[in-house]
């Protein structure tokens, strides 16, 4: 993993530094922001890019994307909508998506005035329309369709099986009529999210093109309605293993650009909600080595925190870039076991076995107890993820370096 030297260093000092805890998260705002500047520069004015704050709710997170000018946010939760106006984003720049939102959810909702309600059933619809009906106003909404395909490479895939999300396409055109037909809700369009995590150009612009073509069947089947707006997502994804293949936003920016002109949809509204390819590089999780020992001719790291501290690489599997801060602090004892040039597991301070901070061992140059070990690609889905209050362990910090 490449570490930038400034953060290496932040990481020194804060480790140095017992009143921090032996375990905190290190964030860099400034690669966040650079990343939304370039976005927008590429991205045709009709997108709209929402910070979609389940990435990363933090504050500062928040702060940030309103610094950098994002259309607005996508919520999931009241939770998350109360933290975005605390943040200072308007009502009118918050959607509301999710499966099962309570009727508390959507009243307030409703009497917050927020942009969007992504309907995501039948049912959802009649609730929010007898809320909206008592309240005396209209609600914009998004209808949000399961669709019938996949879209392939991705890491989590939302789309063509059953699903809690959405209304199925096969049930959506004998649906909508009923949706629209609501004298509370305004239809204002679709919202169909196929995919997490991808990589690959072409799987997330056949979802665009797919998602285009719904739309224009939309209008002709159901006479007076227009797909104004049109959410697909985000789904940008993250090259977590390091391969070189990294997301490429110019080129879909500029393939995006294409596709609305070819089905003659300039001038409506397109949301991008962003989390995880906004935040995953702008931070680091960091936690110091308390014992390295060997079991069956391995050997064992064995750190102050672990996987209910940053879950996501024991979770979905997968090992995140890792390296390790040099402290530099003496020996215990003499013979005290380290690490040169070895393959290692990397475990935490939990009573199980599947308490791992990479999901399979790593090779490290070097490591030493009173080190630091860095988990990188750690500024999305990590904190607010994990299990915190298993064994009942210290929270680490989250600790803004540059903003």
């Amino acid at each position: 993993m490449f570490l930038p030297a400034h953060v290496r260093q932040s990481i020194a000092k804060l480790g140095a530094d017992k009143t921090n805890g032996r375990s905190f998260f290190v964030y860099d705002l400034t690669v966040m922001k650079a990343k939304i500047a370039a976005l927008k520069a590429a991205l045709p004015q009709e997108v709209g890019i929402f910070y979609a704050m389940k990435a990363n709710p933090n504050a500062s997170f928040l702060k940030a994307a309103l610094a950098a000018d994002v259309a607005g946010v996508e919520i999931a939760s009241i939770g998350e909508g109360r933290k975005a106006l605390e943040a200072g984003f308007a009502p009118k720049q918050i959607v509301f998506t999710g499966p099962g939102k309570s009727p508390e959810e959507l009243e307030w909702a409703v009497s917050t005035g927020i942009k969007l309600v992504h309907v995501e059933s039948l049912t959802e619809a009649h609730r929010l329309e007898q809320i909206c009906a008592r309240h005396g106003v209209m609600q914009e909404i998004l209808v949000r369709v399961n669709p019938n395909f996949h879209v392939h490479d991705a890491q989590a895939s939302f789309s063509g099986d059953s699903s809690k999300f959405g209304i199925d396409q096969e049930l959506y055109f004998g649906q909508l009529p009923q949706i629209a037909a609501l004298p509370h809700l305004a239809f204002r369009g679709l919202h169909v999210y196929s995919a997490s995590g991808v990589l690959q150009l072409d799987d997330l612009l056949e979802n665009c093109r797919r998602v285009f073509e719904l739309a224009k069947e939309t209008e002709a089947r159901v006479p007076g309605l227009q797909c104004s707006t049109i959410d697909f997502g985000g789904g940008f994804g993250i090259d977590y293993l390091e391969t070189g293949r990294g997301f490429q936003p110019e080129a879909y920016a500029a393939r995006l650009t294409a596709l609305i002109a070819e089905h003659g949809f300039a001038g409506r509204h397109f949301v991008l909600e962003l989390g995880r390819y906004l935040t995953a590089d702008s931070g680091w999780y960091c936690t110091e080595i308390v014992d390295i020992k060997t079991s069956v001719g391995m050997k064992q790291i064995v750190c102050q925190g672990g996987s209910h501290h940053f879950r996501r690489p024991i979770a979905l599997k997968i090992n995140h870039p890792v390296d390790v801060v040099r402290m530099n602090a003496p020996a215990i004892f003499d013979g005290q076991q380290s690490v040169r040039n070895e393959t290692a597991f990397i475990g935490g301070a939990l009573c199980n076995s599947a308490d791992k901070l990479t999901a399979t061992p790593v090779h490290l140059e070097a490591a030493d107890i009173g080190d630091l070990f860095v988990v990188g690609l750690a500024g999305a889905y990590g904190y607010s993820m994990s299990h915190l209050d298993f064994l009942s362990h210290p929270r680490p910090l989250e600790i803004v370096i540059a903003e």
